[in-house]
């Protein structure tokens, strides 16, 4: 099982059979509330009429296409909904399968881009400390997490991280983007002075860093590191696997911070987690450089064979459209002070060193066990399991990101529930 601990699990195993709005079903007919989305991904919460209608009627008409040399409408008409609600200037779309998928074909995109515009010597690939960025081997190159990265060898050469931005000491329990730490942006340009900025292609960040704890960026980092990469012409990239499609209370995180990317990463809330599938949204001038010589030649020698796929577009398009009817692009803005409030509620309950929010979503860190770190998380995420709450632990962190359908009176019941577990931690 995937970043499981499978032998507790296989001695008590934990398993859904159902589920339905905000709530999972267990394999014992208990209810369990959702505050994770998924695992950051049921948006619009479970079973939608609305998509489970449209993969019905798509898997009817038509399954699967080819999409390699030919095409289906739907993958057009989701490519074009996608540009409608992403920031201007990012006209472009390529389909994947899965974050993981999104972040390669970024990658790939952004040194290629750099060959085919006549600087092939820019081949070095930025990363962040603590970031998360898939499990494929560009994803865990360019990540920052030590467990994703020290079984497997060297993974990609030429690859440099900044610092992350995490600082208890000056920002702990700050509401919404921290105060301190927008120079550590700055460390680009020492980076840039390394290796010169003629070697760089590409500085790959998550707005907000979510699977290692929500780490939130200082007030003015992503604007300053914007400033810095199109200073030195190197690309910057957005992996918006979680940021997207509302969690911010914005479409994507680059209107919450008010900064264009060259390309947004997504995946997870595209098609509310139902069926596999992400996409890359790139800029018209990444595009417009590939399409340069004779017209029967493949411009990009890259795709998935269920890039485009016709039931995921299909999902996709009903997620869109539920997302619409329903203002769930915004809604996260309108609770995000209830939200806010209501997390901030548990500073001073035993073991908790930091709460911090932004949009819908949260964290609060607890202090380890000497000797024993992510224990203490990992039994409040069991405990939590038990009382009816699903929740999120990467560490001794516990995140809560929970479908952007969620009532204040179930916001109340997630800090409910999670205080009285906080009180009883040893």
């Amino acid at each position: 099982m995937p970043f499981t601990a499978n032998r507790q699990f296989k001695k008590t195993p934990r398993m859904f059979v159902a589920a339905k709005d905000m709530h999972y079903t267990t394999s014992d007919g208990r209810q369990v509330l959702d505050g994770t989305a998924g695992l950051w991904c049921c948006n619009a919460g479970h079973a939608r009429p609305k998509i489970v209608e449209a993969i019905a009627n798509q898997a009817a008409e038509l399954d699967y296409a080819p999409a390699f040399q030919m095409g289906h409408p739907k993958a057009f008409e989701l490519a074009n909904r996608l540009v409608d609600i992403t920031p201007a200037g990012l006209d472009h779309v390529l389909f994947t399968n899965s974050g993981s998928e999104s972040v390669e074909t970024a990658l790939k995109l952004a040194l290629a881009y750099q060959k085919v515009k006549g600087e092939g010597s820019r081949t070095r690939l930025i990363g962040r400390e603590r970031a998360y960025h898939g499990v494929n081997f560009g994803g865990i190159s360019v990540g920052g997490i030590v467990t994703n990265r020290k079984m497997f060898g060297t993974l990609l050469a030429g690859v440099d991280h900044m610092p992350h931005t995490h600082n208890l000491a000056k920002n702990a329990f700050s509401k919404g983007p921290p105060e301190y730490g927008t120079e550590l942006a700055d460390e680009l340009e020492r980076i840039v002075t390394l290796h010169d900025a003629s070697t760089i292609a590409a500085v790959i960040v998550e707005p907000v860093a979510g699977s290692t704890g929500v780490l939130i960026p200082p007030m003015g980092y992503l604007k300053r590191l914007r400033e810095i990469t199109k200073k030195h012409g190197i690309l910057l990239i957005f992996d918006e696997v979680i940021t997207g499609y509302g969690r911010l209370g914005t479409p994507f995180g680059a209107d919450y911070f008010g900064v264009t990317p060259d390309m947004i990463v997504t995946a997870k809330g595209l098609t509310n987690g139902v069926i596999p599938m992400g996409a890359v949204m790139v800029s018209a001038e990444i595009h417009d450089a590939f399409m340069q010589g004779p017209e029967h030649m493949i411009e990009f020698f890259h795709g998935y064979t269920y890039s485009g796929n016709p039931v995921a577009s299909a999902a996709a398009l009903a997620t869109l459209d539920t997302y619409r009817e329903e203002g769930l692009l915004t809604r996260g803005a309108e609770l995000a002070k209830t939200w806010e409030d209501a997390l901030h509620s548990m500073k001073g309950l035993p073991h908790v060193i930091d709460v911090r929010n932004i949009g819908l979503v949260g964290a609060i860190e607890l202090e380890p066990i000497p000797g024993s770190p992510t224990k203490r998380a990992f039994s409040a995420f069991l405990k939590a399991y038990e009382a009816g709450l699903l929740v999120r632990t990467t560490g001794d962190i516990i995140a809560l990101s929970p479908p952007l359908i969620i009532s204040e009176s179930q916001i109340g019941e997630i800090v409910s529930i999670l205080s009285g577990i906080l009180k009883t931690l040893e």
